[in-house]
C-alpha cells in the first residue's frame, strides 16, 4: 500500500520542521493527495501497457487483455498465449516480449512480489530484471505500491523541475544533481517526490 494522505502529511512536517523553504512551499501549494497502487505484477504488467501510449489507448488494450484472459490475469495464462493473439489485444511484439519477462519471473518464483528485498537499492535491482522495467518505473512502483517512504526518483522529468523551482536554482537540475539535492529530505523522500508532482504544475510555487 502506498503513503496515505495522513503518512503524507505527517512525512511532510517533518521535514518543514528542518526546511523553511519546504514550510514556504507547502504554505503555498498545501498538501498533495494520496497515489496509491495495488502490489504485485499486475500493475508493473499494466505499466508496461502504458508505455508510450496515452491513457485512454493503454485502458483499451488492458481491457481486451481482461477480457482475453480473465480477471485474475494469472502470469500463466498470458504466457499461453500465442503472438497473434496478444497482438490482437493490442500489444506490439516489444511489449510483448517485456510482458513474458515479467510473467516468465513470476510464474518461475524468481520474481515474488510479496517479498522484494527490504533494501531499496536491492528491490530496485530486482524490478529491473524485468525487460521493459527501468529504475523509474522501478521506483514508482515501490513508492505507489509498496508505500517506501525514502523513494527518490531523481531521473523523473517533473521532480527535477520542481525541486529547481522550489530551490530558485538557475536551472532544472539534472538526475545526478537532483539525487544528491535530494539527501537533505532523508527519510522522507518519498512524500517529498509525490509533493515535487503535485507543485509541479502550481503556479503558486
Amino acid at each position: 500500500m502506498g503513503l496515505t494522505n495522513a503518512q503524507l502529511r505527517e512525512h511532510l512536517d517533518a521535514v518543514a520542521a528542518d526546511d523553511a523553504i519546504v514550510a514556504a512551499a507547502i504554505e503555498r501549494c498545501g498538501y498533495p493527495e494520496e497515489r496509491i497502487r495495488s502490489t504485485g505484477y499486475r500493475t508493473l504488467l499494466r505499466t508496461i501497457v502504458g508505455q508510450q501510449v496515452s491513457v485512454a489507448s493503454a485502458a483499451a488494450v488492458w481491457n481486451k487483455l481482461e477480457a482475453e484472459l480473465g480477471e485474475d490475469m494469472l502470469p500463466q495464462d498470458l504466457l499461453a498465449r500465442d503472438f497473434d493473439t496478444l497482438r490482437a489485444c493490442g500489444l506490439s511484439r516489444q511489449k510483448q516480449g517485456y510482458a513474458r519477462s515479467l510473467c516468465e519471473l513470476v510464474a518461475s518464483g524468481e520474481l515474488a512480489f510479496d517479498n522484494l528485498p527490504e533494501n531499496d537499492e536491492a528491490a530496485i535491482a530486482e524490478l529491473t530484471r524485468i525487460k521493459g522495467i527501468g529504475r523509474w518505473s522501478a521506483e514508482i512502483y515501490l513508492l505507489f505500491a509498496e508505500g517506501r517512504q525514502d523513494i527518490w526518483p531523481a531521473g523523473d522529468l517533473a521532480v527535477q523541475e520542481a525541486v529547481g523551482r522550489m530551490l530558485e536554482l538557475p536551472a532544472r537540475p539534472g538526475e545526478k544533481e537532483t539525487r544528491e539535492l535530494g539527501e537533505r529530505w532523508r527519510p522522507h523522500r518519498g512524500a517529498m517526490a509525490i509533493f515535487t508532482w503535485h507543485t509541479y504544475n502550481n503556479a503558486a510555487l
